[in-house]
């Protein structure tokens, strides 16, 4: 009789939602990038102020601010499947990923901050 392999539990379909994730959240950012450069590309900011005028509109921050959590949640799963695959001792790979989670809140209101004020 074989001795029994011990399996490491990771969850059922992980792979398949941060797939579909990550193409949602590239189309979304590709959508934004789109529509900005349309926009920049009729206004042709020339200085600060004609930047800062383009990001007066509430609907073109609010895209921003969706457009950088897409960006973070894009770099959340990408970064979590690397750490996963690659850092193999536990303790690194929490500490790396509490790294990475906390620079990535630090930039969502670092980029709320920039928006709104």
């Amino acid at each position: 009789m074989k001795p029994s392999r011990k399996l490491a539990v990771t969850g059922a379909h992980y792979g398949a939602r941060d797939w579909l994730a990550q193409r949602v959240t590239a189309v979304f950012m590709l959508i934004y990038l789109v529509a900005l450069v349309g926009v920049v590309g009729v206004q042709m900011p020339q200085d600060y102020a004609a930047w800062k005028s383009i990001f007066q509109h509430q609907g073109l921050r609010i895209a921003t601010f969706i457009f950088f959590l897409c960006l973070y949640w894009h770099a959340w799963i990408g970064m979590r499947n690397i750490l996963m695959d690659y850092v193999h001792p536990l303790g690194i790979r929490l500490t790396v990923q509490i790294a990475v989670i906390a620079s990535l809140l630090f930039y969502a209101v670092w980029a709320a901050e920039i928006l709104w004020s």
